[in-house]
């Protein structure tokens, strides 16, 4: 009796120093924000992903980055709040969105599904290549240019067929988002500019 306490003490212990060890392992947000520069400086790997995104896709680096910083600012755990009823009672969460690009079930599929891609909501360059691709799509099919942060948020958010029948329009907290998500884009974009030489420079030093 002692020693399968014990054994599922040790089990338990074992457990835990795992959950210790990958949450170590997570990549921390960045401490600026608000740079694009700083970010990709903290992060030179997220700079190649960017990249490789760009090419696969044609979605403005600045973008892309705009969106995520929005949906998740920048956590590979983010989850929508939890709904609850009665006000009180915790019902599962608002929504499937998880990660990076707070990418819902279905949406995360359709990508799978169109790509070939699988990989990890809560990893960064997964992430960016699912907004990469999202974008894509919503330039196809609805005629949004990916240089367009402010439209391709609102679709990205409510859904190209939310997007489609104006959902939006009667979301003024949505639209002030959308124009924040844009002018974060636009500030991204000037100082990528500034600083893309430096990081271009450095990347024949990554280890990667």
């Amino acid at each position: 009796m002692a020693s399968g306490k014990k054994r599922r003490l040790s089990r338990l212990l074992g457990m835990l120093a795992a959950g210790a060890l990958l949450a170590g392992c997570a990549t921390p947000p960045p401490k600026d924000q608000t740079n694009l520069c700083n970010i990709f400086r903290e992060h030179p790997s997220w700079y190649e992903a960017a990249v490789d995104m760009e090419k696969e896709w044609g979605t403005p680096i600045q973008v892309a980055m705009a969106i995520v910083k929005q949906e998740s600012s920048f956590r590979h755990d983010a989850r929508p709040p939890k709904d609850y009823v009665l006000g009180f009672i915790p019902w599962g969460r608002v929504s499937s969105a998880y990660g990076y690009a707070q990418a819902q079930d279905p949406a995360w599929d359709d990508y799978k599904k169109a790509t070939g891609n699988g990989g990890s909501r809560s990893d960064f360059a997964d992430s960016l290549m699912f907004v990469g691709w999202y974008t894509h799509e919503t330039q196809r099919q609805l005629g949004i240019s990916k240089w367009d942060a402010y439209r391709q948020y609102l679709a990205y958010h409510d859904g190209r067929g939310g997007y489609r029948r104006g959902t939006y329009k009667a979301k003024p907290t949505l639209l002030k988002v959308s124009r924040k998500v844009d002018q974060q884009a636009k500030n991204y974009g000037w100082q990528l500019k500034q600083c893309r030489q430096e990081l271009e420079d450095n990347r024949s030093w990554w280890p990667f």
